[in-house]
């Protein structure tokens, strides 16, 4: 349940009903997790163990041998692969092995997660392990153009921009509860400030506490609320018992609490995107974000939403004061961001996921017949045509 496996549960859903047939091959996350099977979708699970110092989240075991042999029974057109670990990295070796064209996804900033958690010693090593396991597909598909420069800049290759859409039939402004706010224990007129995600170290949440202090000493009867769950819950729940902790929420319940909301408090530093920013605007409030990612690509500060140079909490801060005190500008911004996110839908993203694999089998194929009847594999190993 978070922000990767939503988006990949879209792009499937989008092939999925688009007519392309999708072997989605992913972690066992419980004992009574079975997969989804449906027409055109083929669940393959394999053994996950949780991931160190997160043990809510299951991560893949290498399996080359076994997707060697689920491929060669059925060669799929192309392969992409969607997070690092050991399974996606057995399945780029496998995919170049076969010689099939692989498409990875930059979702996560492993290297910077690292930091978070007692690993930034090896913050570098990882860095370069992305690279490496990058670097080996045919394209690494990023969200963010300003992504795309950074990685290049840090010697990726070739990479292509497909952005990230938002269910508006989901997220919008008429899932408001006037119920749940009151549960919440705001009227009608009060401020609701929101912050949804992982309760964990990497999301900055300490200046999301600061940032709604200073929203309530501006608006005393200014209510805060927390969506998510994490490692970092407990001592939050703990430390902060004037914020209402609403626990892990999906589908209809998030949309609820997005759109029961007035303002959305994102301080994280570490995403590749963001799509909360998106499911905030979709749902009319006005975002209060650093300079980057989903917030630069699609916010213009203080025209549909107010953003603070990145790695800069004073100015965060003070966004959201602002935001408390002035209710025309708020209401401004919630209105433009809400325009703003209606033309953000999920079609235009899947044309351009399309036509990114299209040209991929498409520069697969014509190496293989400018190659001859032998393919060449990795480090100059030839396989026999398949």
């Amino acid at each position: 349940m978070n922000g990767v496996a939503r988006t990949i549960g879209a792009m499937v859903e989008g092939l999925r009903v688009r007519g392309h047939v999708i072997q989605l091959v992913r972690p066992r996350q419980h004992d009574s997790d079975t997969g989804l099977t449906a027409d055109g979708l083929e669940t393959i699970l394999r053994r996950g163990v949780p991931l160190p110092r997160y043990q809510a989240l299951r991560m893949g075991l290498p399996a080359k041998r076994a997707l060697l042999a689920a491929w060669r029974a059925r060669r799929p057109d192309v392969v992409q692969v969607v997070t690092e670990g050991p399974l996606g990295s057995s399945a780029v070796a496998a995919a170049r092995q076969l010689a099939l064209p692989v498409v990875s996804e930059f979702h996560t900033n492993f290297h910077t997660y690292s930091k978070h958690y007692g690993l930034g010693l090896f913050s570098s090593l990882v860095a370069g392990y992305l690279r490496r396991l990058h670097n080996r597909a045919d394209c690494t598909l990023v969200p963010t153009r300003e992504m795309k420069e950074q990685l290049a800049a840090t010697g990726y290759r070739e990479l292509a921009v497909v952005g990230r859409g938002i269910d508006l039939a989901l997220f919008n402004p008429e899932r408001r509860s006037a119920a749940l706010r009151a549960s919440w224990g705001a009227g009608e007129h009060d401020i609701v400030a929101l912050h949804v995600g992982r309760l964990a170290p990497e999301k900055n949440l300490g200046l999301f506490v600061e940032s709604a202090r200073a929203m309530q000493a501006v608006t005393p009867r200014l209510r805060v609320v927390a969506v998510g769950d994490g490692p970092a819950a407990a001592v939050l729940r703990t430390a902060h018992h004037e914020l209402v902790f609403a626990g892990m929420r999906a589908g209809t319940a998030l949309a609820e609490h997005y759109a029961s909301a007035d303002v959305f408090l994102f301080p994280s530093l570490t995403e590749t995107f963001g799509n909360v920013v998106t499911e905030a605007m979709a749902s009319r409030l006005a975002v209060v974000a650093f300079d980057y990612a989903a917030a630069r690509q699609h916010l213009r500060h203080r025209h549909t939403g107010m953003l603070a140079p990145f790695g800069h909490p004073a100015p965060f801060v003070e966004n959201a004061q602002e935001l408390a005190a002035d209710p025309r500008l708020r209401e401004k911004l919630r209105e433009g961001a809400h325009a703003t996110a209606r033309t953000l839908s999920w079609d235009r993203v899947l044309d351009d996921l399309e036509a990114t694999l299209h040209a991929v089998i498409a520069r697969s194929r014509t190496t293989r017949v400018t190659t001859g009847s032998r393919l060449v594999g990795e480090a100059g190993t030839d396989h026999a045509p398949l």
